[in-house]
């Protein structure tokens, strides 16, 4: 049996146990709420959650950040994702028709060297997270690892543009569960820079940066569910937003 302790190792080139980079920090509650829509209800915490990534998907590397929000959902705790930049074109569509997950096209450089850690994410030649940082220590999850539940919405609006929908909102709960893995530390910082893409730095503030890891799960399990509707009047004013993402926009693109 492998030592939980001892840090992951691959053969050079493999990419499949490559680790997340896992940032939190604290936002400006009322700039969180105004993101979402009626039903989906803010967390116990106003926390932005930044997961950088490199993983197989389609056979091949998938470079990608996903945004999230803490935010509850029939009173179970979870995150509302406001998107999944990645760069691979293929996944893009057949996700976000089927499972209502916000994914666009998006250019992440994501690096470790040694004790550092490097990472770039840019749409539409705008950089609009950046984070540089070094290794600290290990910091275990707890043995029963964790669950987790993220929130994405499956609509379809009216053909021809009109308001109303073909298909009205309804959450799509993804639930998955993860044993401890190894997680390190890191010492680093945080940007978020002024995009009108990628509005994080507006939209969502930074008022405190939390944490930092590297993380390299251990995957359990993975359940993608069609749960309750939203209210579809209540839904509209979030019905438009830029490209595939959940960022308020107009006809695909910037406010």
């Amino acid at each position: 049996m492998s030592d939980p302790t001892q840090e992951p190792s691959t053969s050079p080139g493999e990419i499949s146990q490559w680790p997340m980079l896992k940032i939190v920090y604290r936002t400006d509650p009322g700039k969180l709420a105004e993101l979402l829509p009626p039903g989906i209800e803010p967390g116990a915490h106003a926390n932005v959650n930044l997961t950088i990534y490199n993983l197989p998907v389609n056979e091949e590397p998938e470079y990608g950040i996903l945004m999230t929000v803490d935010a509850d959902y029939n009173g179970i705790a979870g995150e509302w994702a406001i998107g999944y930049g990645i760069d691979q074109e293929a996944p893009i569509f057949i996700c976000q028709s089927a499972n209502g997950q916000p994914k666009f096209p998006s250019e992440t450089e994501y690096f470790r060297l040694g004790k550092k850690v490097s990472a770039r994410c840019t749409h539409q030649r705008y950089t609009f997270v950046e984070f540089e940082g070094t290794l600290a220590e290990e910091d275990p999850l707890p043995a029963q690892g964790i669950e987790r539940n993220e929130w994405w919405v499956k609509v379809s609006r009216q053909v021809g543009f009109g308001k109303g929908y073909d298909f009205p909102p309804h959450v799509v709960r993804v639930h998955g569960k993860y044993g401890p893995g190894h997680r390190v530390a890191l010492n680093g910082t945080l940007t978020l820079r002024e995009s009108p893409w990628d509005p994080i730095a507006m939209r969502l503030p930074m008022l405190e940066q939390l944490s930092a890891h590297l993380w390299w799960p251990e995957y359990q399990s993975r359940d993608i569910t069609l749960e309750g509707a939203l209210d579809p009047e209540g839904f509209w004013p979030h019905i438009d937003t830029i490209s595939g993402s959940r960022w308020p926009g107009r006809n695909g693109g910037p406010l």
